[in-house]
């Protein structure tokens, strides 16, 4: 199958682990895209490593960049790469998504939406949150992103077993090992061209 490699925006505001395995994933030739753009919304260890790597990155501080100048700012560069797709890799500040990126924007959750989502769900939050409920499976979502909160179709999903002794590093390191081959899968799939919304819901051609 002759694939065209997407164009990928990567948002972020921390270490960068998900940019790394994208990255990383892409040099091994396991996906076929190519990040054109890493913006991140504060000083952090993902844009210094991208920076390192040679990225074209960007930072556009939030804290400093009063909205609707901050999600304008985004828009610019990610027009400016000729993004085809925009991946939130722990981009933890507001992007307000104009209409032409709708339905080209992903994200990866730590939960099992639509468990565990919404407004202050994010990190060691959603962990501790399952553990509280005393829930016995937890583990990652890969969704389409629309301007509220953990709402857009669910494309991919990975489970993993809350153990009885896990506390919210632990859980959140067994989680975290699925996030890195999820993200790379729904990219893939999306390279590929083989899902579509349908009615609300993202659809997987087999």
């Amino acid at each position: 199958m002759d694939i065209k490699p997407l164009r990928l925006g990567v948002l972020l505001s921390g270490g960068g682990r998900t940019l790394v395995n994208v990255q990383r994933r892409i040099d091994e030739g396991t996906l076929s895209a190519r990040v054109a753009v890493v913006i991140a919304s504060r000083p952090c260890r993902g844009l210094e490593w991208a920076q390192a790597a040679g990225l074209d990155a960007h930072l556009v501080p939030y804290k400093t960049t009063p909205q609707p100048h901050y999600s304008d700012a985004i828009t610019a560069l990610l027009d400016s790469a000729g993004v085809d797709l925009v991946v939130m890799a722990g981009f933890l500040s507001m992007w307000h998504i104009p209409s032409t990126y709708a339905g080209r924007v992903i994200n990866i959750h730590p939960a099992l939406l639509p468990a565990f989502g919404g407004k202050g769900m994010f990190g060691h939050h959603v962990h501790e949150a399952v553990l509280r409920h005393g829930c016995k499976l937890s583990g990652c979502t890969v969704h389409f992103v629309t301007n509220e909160y953990d709402q857009g179709p669910i494309l991919v999903q990975k489970a993993v077993p809350v153990l009885e002794d896990d506390t919210s590093d632990t859980l959140a390191s067994r989680v975290f090992e699925q996030e890195m081959l999820a993200f790379p899968e729904a990219l893939q799939l999306l390279a590929e061209g083989r899902v579509s919304i349908v009615d609300g819901v993202a659809r997987i051609r087999r």
